[in-house]
């Protein structure tokens, strides 16, 4: 008789994890070796939480793993990575992005992809620029800039789709960037696991993911309370675009294209300095 292991799995309360994780948090997909106690939180407190070891399982923006692949592996399903789909830079109408001016800058924490996807930019277009970044919870950005707060910022998430209600512009869109730079689509988060956890394990766990979103796929509406009770924004379009835009082929298996992106992300992070280089395998098993 096998002994059931129980593991940590946290992921974000965004739409799109909540679509793709609800099959495993209502117990329709069950492995009788595994069971799972679940957190909710936003993806820069799971990143710091990361840091420390506290989940076995978890979300991170893919600028996080980049720092911690040490302890923990990547697993190919889960994941938000796309075209068309990246962080915004998002300001009130008639701000400029200009080399001779300070900029004071939100940014979803300094741990997120679009953090440092930003980074890249202002290195890429603006040489020389003085930036202030400051971190707070996503949803914060916006309302931070509409009240004089700060002077731009990189939104996410949902927050793409209701920008322009607050009365904002979009000064740039970091995901078009980085597809014009590299010809790739945008890594922005992932799901790892901790490596001291064996391949075997990490397998199953892959498994049950894309079990999870399959079960989704053929029937949306069974987590739609689930989604609605996370959700920021609770508006149904909002939340049906977000699921169409974070939750796609390369969440079900990232393939060669997803590990050419996130191979291309890490070697541009390593290069400025920004993402410890790391020799250990990627993924946490072959595959």
């Amino acid at each position: 008789m096998h002994r059931t292991k129980t593991l940590s799995l946290a992921y974000s309360s965004c739409p799109n994890d909540t679509y793709i994780f609800h099959a495993i948090a209502a117990k329709r997909i069950v492995d009788q070796t595994l069971d799972f106690t679940i957190t909710l939180a936003d993806v820069e407190t799971l990143n710091q939480k990361a840091g420390a070891g506290r989940f076995d399982v978890t979300k991170l923006s893919f600028a996080a793993l980049g720092n911690l692949r040490n302890d923990y592996a990547l697993l190919r399903t889960g994941a938000a990575l796309g075209r068309g789909c990246g962080p915004l830079v998002v300001a009130k109408p008639g701000t400029k992005i200009k080399p001779d001016t300070r900029l004071r800058v939100a940014v979803p924490g300094f741990g997120t992809t679009a953090c440092l996807l930003f980074r890249f930019f202002l290195e890429n277009q603006f040489p020389g620029i003085t930036a202030e970044l400051v971190a707070m919870p996503f949803e914060a950005i916006m309302p931070s800039i509409v009240r004089g707060e700060n002077d731009i910022g990189v939104i996410i998430h949902e927050g793409r789709f209701v920008f322009q209600t607050l009365g904002l512009d979009c000064l740039a869109d970091l995901g078009q960037w980085w597809e014009t730079q590299t010809g790739l689509p945008i890594p922005l988060g992932c799901i790892a696991i901790k490596r001291d956890l064996g391949p075997e394990i990490a397998a199953r766990v892959e498994g049950l993911i894309r079990q999870s979103i399959d079960l989704a796929g053929k029937n949306p509406q069974a987590g739609r309370q689930y989604i609605r009770e996370h959700a920021q924004e609770l508006d149904d379009q909002v939340i049906n675009q977000h699921i169409s835009l974070y939750v796609n082929t390369f969440s079900s298996c990232l393939g060669k294209e997803g590990e050419a992106a996130i191979e291309a992300f890490f070697e541009k992070g390593e290069r400025a300095g920004l993402i410890t280089p790391a020799s250990k395998p990627l993924f946490a098993h072959p595959g």
